[in-house]
C-alpha cells in the first residue's frame, strides 16, 4: 500500500506506530537517479505484500530529514515494529536491498 507523505517529523512518527512494517523512499524531485530508483524499489516492495511504501520529498518535510539525520539522497528506510531496520543510501544495490529485506520479512511475518 502507498502511503501519503508526511509533512512534519510527529507525522512521520505517527506512520511508524501505525503500521508494522513501512518503507520510506526519502529524496528531492530535482534528483534524476532519485528518479530512476524509485519505480524499482516499489516493484521490489510489490514482491512483499505488507509492507507499507512511503515517498517522502525532503524539500516540503526539512524536519524530517534533520531529526533522521538524512545527508544524502536518495535515502531509503524500513521500519519493522516500530524500529529501523535497514537504512541504504546513495548507492543503492538492489540485490543486496532485497536479501537483507526478506531475511527481515521471513523473520517477522512468516515465522
Amino acid at each position: 500500500m502507498i502511503i501519503e507523505s508526511p509533512g512534519n517529523y510527529q507525522q512521520f512518527s505517527e506512520l511508524i506506530r501505525k503500521f508494522d512494517s513501512i518503507c520510506f523512499y526519502l529524496s528531492k524531485d530535482d534528483c534524476n537517479v532519485c528518479k530512476i530508483l524509485k519505480p524499482k524499489i516499489q516493484e521490489l516492495i510489490s514482491n512483499f505484500p505488507k509492507i507499507n511504501f512511503c515517498y517522502i520529498d525532503l524539500e516540503n518535510a526539512k524536519e524530517i530529514s534533520g531529526q533522521l539525520s538524512i545527508f544524502s539522497i536518495p535515502t531509503i528506510l524500513f521500519y519493522f515494529d516500530g524500529k529501523e531496520i535497514i537504512r541504504a543510501s546513495r548507492n543503492i544495490n538492489l540485490e543486496e536491498l532485497k536479501s537483507q529485506i526478506e531475511r527481515y520479512y521471513k523473520l517477522i511475518f512468516e515465522y
